[in-house]
C-alpha cells in the first residue's frame, strides 16, 4: 500500500461525499451521472488493489454481506411519536387555539410547515459523526434494525459533515420518487416480475428486505425533519434552527419546508402546496405544522402518543365509483352487529378496496345503501375506506332497503337494539362463536394479558373445536391439544403453553382492560384500578360509586356495573383465579393515597432489569404517573443506559435524576401493601 493510494482514496471519498451533499441536500449537482460513476469506479479499483484501505463508511460499502435471517429489535431512547390529524380548516384553527390557551399567549405564533411525505419513518443514529444504527418507527417504542439497508440509500450520508455532536439521532422519512417508482415498475414488468401498487408500499417493502442488495437496487431517497437523542451539542432553540442543523450536517431536508406566521400562514401554505401537489416529484398526503419554539414545545408536551405542538393537516381523499355486490353483518366481541358492504374491487388512493364498513343500521338507512347500488367510495384520511354517497341515477330497479336481522348471523341468538343506541347486539354472549373469538383475541392482546403467539388463526381453531369457551379455559390447554392444530408442532405448542403460563401473573389494569368491558380502554382501566385498588372493591361498587372515578361518566359507569353484576362474568373471574391467574391490588386513591401518589416520572434510556412497560406498570402500581416528556412538573427522571435529550433537559431544570439502581431501590421501598 502506498501513501499516494491512501491519499487518493481519501480524496475520492471526500469528492463523492461532496457530490452526494450537492445532489441530495442542495439539489445543485456539480457533475453528471457519468462523472460520478467514474469517480466511484476509480475508488472501487483502488480499494480492490489495496484491501487495507477499505472502511465501513466508504461509499463503496453501501452494499455488502449476505442476506440476514431477520431484523433485530431496537428500543428508541426517545419514543417516535405519531401525529394527530386535522381534516378541515376548523380543525387547524382549533389546534392553534388550544396552543394559545395552554401557553397563555395572545398574538400570532410562528410555525414550521412542511409536506407530509407518504413514506416510512426512520431513525438514524450517528456517533462521532459515523452512521452507527438505523431503525424503523415500529410502534413508536420499538422498531426494527434496518441499518444495513439504510446504508444503501445514497441520500443518507455515511458520515456527517463538519463538527458533529458526540451522539446525534436524526429522524425522517424514507420514500420513493414518482419517477423512480415508474422506472422500477417498468423494469419489473419487462422481467415478468410483480409490480408495486404505489410508491409508499414500494418504499416500505424495499427498506424491509432481508437482503440489503435488493434495497440498494431500489430508488429510495430520504428527507429528515427531527432529532431524537442529542449529546455533545446544544439543542436548537427553534424548529427552523433544527432543520438548519440537519442540513448543515449533510442530511437532506425538504426544500418545501417554510416558517409561517400564525394559523392563517399555515392555511395559506396548505392551499399553496395543495395546488402544486400533482407537480411535486414525490407523493404527499398533507402538510405538517410544528410550533417553532422548542421551549414552547416542551411546555406543551404530549397527549397519549402524539405531541400537542404539531399536527398533520390531511388533503381531501381521492374518490372512486364502484358497485355494492352484497351487504352482510359482522359480529364483534361486545356482540355489536356491524354492516359491511362487499364491493366490486376499486383502486382508491393507492390501494384496492373490496369491502367497507357501514358502521350501523342507522348509517345504512341515512345513506340508503342497497345491494346493486353504484356508490362513491373514498379513504378517510387516506386510510379507512368509506361509502360517501349513493348514485341514485344508477340504481337498478327492484333494490330493497337493508333490514336489521332478527337473529345473529353466527349463532342465531336474538338481536336486540337498546332504546337510544345506534348499535344492535347479539344476545348470545360467549355462546356466540364470533363474540367468543373476538373476546379471546382481545384478552390475549399485548396491552392486555400479552399471550405471545396466540394469534387470530389459532384462536379461531380453538373456538371452532370448542376447546376454549372463556378466557379461563386458555389456562387448562395442554401441549397435546395445541399440537393438533393446523400449523402447530410440539415445539411451537410448548412455546405457547409457556407464554400462557407467563401471563398468569398480571396487573389489575391489564386484567380490567383484557376482560373487554364495554367502553373500558387502557386509560379507563388504569383509572378504575387506581381508584378502587382491588377488583373486589370495584365489583362491590354501584354506578354512583364508579362515577366518582376521574373521567368516568354515567354511560361507562353503567357498563362497568352491569359487567360485574353478571353471574357469568363473575364465574369467569373465579375460574381465572382457580387457574392461578393473579393480579396484585393497587394502592387505592380513595384510601388516602400512597407515598408516590401525585408524583410524575419520566423514563429515558434502556433499563437492564425490566422493559419500559414493566417500569411504567411498577410506578402505576405505586400510585405514580408516567409522562412522555420532561417539564418543571416532573418529580423524577429515571435514566437508564444511553439516556439522551430527556436527561439533558432534566439537568437543565435541576430535576432529581435516578439511575437504575436507585430506581429499583425506590420500587423496593415503595412496594404496594
Amino acid at each position: 500500500m502506498t501513501d499516494a493510494a491512501a491519499a487518493r482514496v481519501a480524496q475520492l471519498r471526500a469528492e463523492i461525499a461532496q457530490h452526494d451533499y450537492r445532489y441530495y441536500v442542495l439539489d445543485d449537482p456539480l457533475v453528471s451521472d457519468a462523472e460520478y460513476d467514474r469517480l466511484m469506479q476509480e475508488l472501487r479499483a483502488l480499494e480492490a488493489a489495496h484491501p487495507a484501505l477499505v472502511s465501513a463508511d466508504s461509499p463503496t460499502q453501501r452494499v455488502s454481506g449476505t442476506p440476514r435471517a431477520g431484523f433485530g429489535e431496537v428500543v428508541h431512547q426517545v419514543p417516535m411519536l405519531s401525529l394527530d390529524n386535522a381534516f378541515s380548516e376548523d380543525d387547524v384553527r382549533g389546534f392553534d387555539r388550544r396552543i394559545h390557551e395552554r401557553l397563555g399567549r395572545s398574538g400570532e405564533l410562528d410555525y414550521v410547515a412542511e409536506p407530509k411525505l407518504d413514506g416510512l419513518a426512520v431513525s438514524v443514529i450517528y456517533r462521532a459523526g459515523r452512521l452507527e444504527r438505523a431503525a424503523t418507527r415500529g410502534d413508536g417504542i420499538t422498531g426494527e434494525d434496518v441499518t444495513a439497508n439504510v446504508r444503501t440509500i445514497r441520500a443518507v450520508p455515511q458520515r456527517l459533515r463538519g463538527t458533529s455532536p458526540a451522539t446525534f439521532e436524526a429522524r425522517g422519512e424514507v420514500f420513493m420518487t414518482l419517477a423512480g417508482f415508474a422506472r422500477m415498475n417498468e423494469l419489473a414488468r419487462a422481467r415478468g416480475e410483480k409490480v408495486f401498487v404505489n410508491p409508499r408500499n414500494a418504499a416500505a417493502g424495499s427498506l424491509r428486505q432481508l437482503d440489503a442488495r435488493i434495497t440498494a437496487a431500489r430508488p429510495l431517497s430520504a428527507f429528515f425533519y427531527g432529532i431524537g437523542v442529542l449529546e455533545g451539542a446544544a439543542a436548537p432553540a427553534r424548529q427552523r434552527e433544527l432543520l438548519y442543523l440537519l442540513r448543515s450536517l449533510g442530511l437532506p431536508v425538504s426544500p418545501e419546508t417554510r416558517t409561517v406566521r400564525g394559523v392563517e400562514g399555515c392555511l395559506e401554505y396548505y392551499r399553496e402546496i395543495g395546488a402544486r401537489r400533482s407537480s411535486l416529484p414525490y407523493q404527499i398526503d398533507g402538510v405538517v405544522y410544528k410550533l417553532d419554539s422548542r421551549a414552547d414545545q416542551d411546555r406543551l408536551g404530549f397527549i397519549s402518543r402524539a405531541p400537542r405542538w404539531a399536527i398533520a393537516h390531511k388533503f381531501p381523499p381521492d374518490e372512486a365509483f364502484t358497485v355494492v355486490r352484497d351487504i352482510g353483518f359482522q359480529v364483534g366481541r361486545t356482540g355489536a352487529l356491524t354492516p359491511v358492504a362487499r364491493l366490486e374491487p376499486v383502486f382508491v388512493s393507492g390501494v384496492t378496496v373490496s369491502s367497507v364498513t357501514l358502521h350501523n343500521i342507522d348509517e345504512v338507512h341515512r345513506k340508503d345503501v342497497r345491494v346493486g347500488d353504484t356508490v362513491v367510495v373514498r379513504r378517510a384520511g387516506d386510510v379507512i375506506p368509506e361509502v360517501v354517497s349513493v348514485v341514485l341515477d344508477k340504481r337498478p330497479p327492484g333494490t330493497q332497503p337493508l333490514e336489521l336481522p332478527e337473529r345473529c348471523p353466527v349463532c342465531h341468538s336474538q338481536v336486540l337494539r337498546a332504546a337510544g343506541e345506534a348499535v344492535a347486539r347479539c344476545t348470545g354472549g360467549f355462546t356466540c362463536r364470533a363474540q367468543r373469538q373476538e373476546s379471546l383475541r382481545h384478552f390475549a392482546s399485548r396491552r392486555a394479558l400479552d399471550i405471545e403467539g396466540l394469534g387470530d388463526k389459532l384462536i379461531e381453531q380453538l373456538v371452532e373445536r370448542d376447546a376454549v369457551r372463556t378466557p379461563a379455559d386458555l389456562y387448562s390447554l395442554t401441549t397435546a391439544q395445541l399440537a393438533e392444530l393446523d400449523r402447530m408442532a410440539e415445539k411451537s405448542a410448548a412455546n405457547l403453553i409457556a407464554a400462557i403460563d407467563r401471563s398468569r401473573r398480571t396487573t389489575l389494569p391489564r386484567l380490567l382492560y383484557g376482560l373487554g368491558i364495554r367502553e373500558v380502554g387502557e386509560a379507563t382501566a388504569l383509572a378504575l384500578a387506581r381508584h378502587f385498588g382491588s377488583l373486589e372493591r370495584l365489583m362491590e361498587s354501584d354506578e354512583t360509586a364508579i362515577q366518582q372515578v376521574p373521567d368516568v361518566g354515567p354511560v361507562v359507569a353503567a357498563h362497568v356495573a352491569a359487567f360485574f353484576a353478571s353471574e357469568d362474568h363473575r364465574r369467569v373471574i373465579e375460574a381465572l383465579r382457580a387457574q392461578g391467574v393473579s393480579w396484585p391490588d393497587m394502592p387505592a386513591a380513595s384510601a388516602g393515597g400512597h407515598s408516590l401518589s401525585g408524583r410524575t416520572f419520566v423514563i429515558t434510556g434502556t433499563l437492564a432489569a425490566m422493559t419500559r412497560e414493566q417500569a411504567q406498570e411498577a410506578l402505576s402500581a405505586r400510585g405514580a404517573k408516567v409522562a412522555a416528556s420532561v417539564s418543571k412538573k416532573t418529580s423524577f427522571v429515571v435514566a437508564g443506559s444511553e439516556a439522551g435529550s430527556k436527561l439533558a433537559r432534566a439537568r437543565e431544570l435541576g430535576l432529581p435524576v435516578l439511575d437504575e439502581q436507585e430506581f429499583l431501590a425506590l420500587l423496593e421501598r415503595e412496594k404496594p401493601p
